[in-house]
């Protein structure tokens, strides 16, 4: 023990010792600061190319673009990451050669354990490849409902409308409905009194619904008036449907509401 305290004094205060720690230190830093800055660069180098692409004749689709950019900076984000540890190790000493050809050998063996993880992987490849949904739509994914925020090699990002994030695996997409693709359709449906004048109800409403399409930008065409959807003793309810751009039909379907029922009390017709 005497020996080994000893050996161990000598060599802590030798000033060999120091430098040694001293140069693996500054190299550590050098290593996390080009880390960073790679890391920061490189996504805004991927970013201005994909603003240049926007901008080409071609017109190339926006949502594809982002998701093809947040997948790119995922990459270069894990291949950054990897080159540093490599790096790291290699200043401790440590053999990297040898360390990679051990862990093809335990790769081998943990295979099986990590079948889904390659499932995600190629999973993720091909939502992105054949374009099921892409960052910005508004997805369903199982429970979660809300905007994509990210597409990654793993993992799929959705933030809900209420504000929580949803981290999914790839392989366990199995089912998604995407709202973002096609037009959306609003149901409007109004309460009026069943005293009213049905006919002149209908018409006023044909009157209201010509003039939306130069009000609300988010409609594709005049709505539509369905007709009478429901009645009893205490009310009549009369349905619109509106076709809008994707997405948006809660909320023109509120507007319409609104002023559907500002527009009828104000020609005379008793709301339920």
């Amino acid at each position: 023990m005497e020996k080994t305290l000893q050996h161990l004094k000598d060599y802590l205060f030798q000033e060999k010792t120091w430098e040694q720690f001293g140069l693996t230190f500054l190299k550590l830093i050098a290593i996390l600061l080009i880390t960073a800055i790679a890391i920061r660069v490189g996504k805004r180098i991927i970013q201005k190319i994909f603003v240049v692409r926007q901008k080409s004749p071609l017109g190339y689709s926006e949502r594809r673009q982002n998701t093809l950019m947040k997948l790119l900076q995922n990459v270069l984000t894990y291949v950054v990451y990897f080159s540093a540890i490599i790096a790291i190790l290699t200043t401790f000493g440590i053999r990297v050669a040898g360390l990679l050809a051990g862990a093809g050998i335990v790769g081998l063996a943990v295979g099986f354990g990590a079948q889904s993880l390659v499932k995600d992987v190629i999973t993720g490849f091909f939502i992105v490849f054949e374009d099921q949904f892409a960052v910005g739509d508004q997805v369903q994914i199982g429970t979660a409902n809300g905007i994509v925020q990210e597409i990654g090699l793993r993992t799929t990002k959705i933030k809900s409308y209420t504000g929580e994030l949803h981290i999914i695996p790839n392989g366990s997409i199995s089912v998604v409905i995407n709202y973002s693709i096609y037009n959306s359709l609003a149901l409007i449906d109004i309460s009026v009194a069943p005293e009213n004048d049905i006919p002149s109800l209908e018409k006023n409403i044909e009157e209201f619904l010509k003039v939306l399409p130069t009000k609300y930008e988010e409609l594709v065409k005049t709505p539509s008036y369905l007709g009478i959807q429901s009645f009893d003793a205490s009310e009549i309810v009369v349905r619109i449907t509106a076709e809008t751009i994707p997405t948006k039909q809660s909320g023109v379907a509120r507007k319409i509401r609104r002023d559907l029922i500002e527009f009828l009390e104000h020609k005379g017709i008793k709301i339920s």
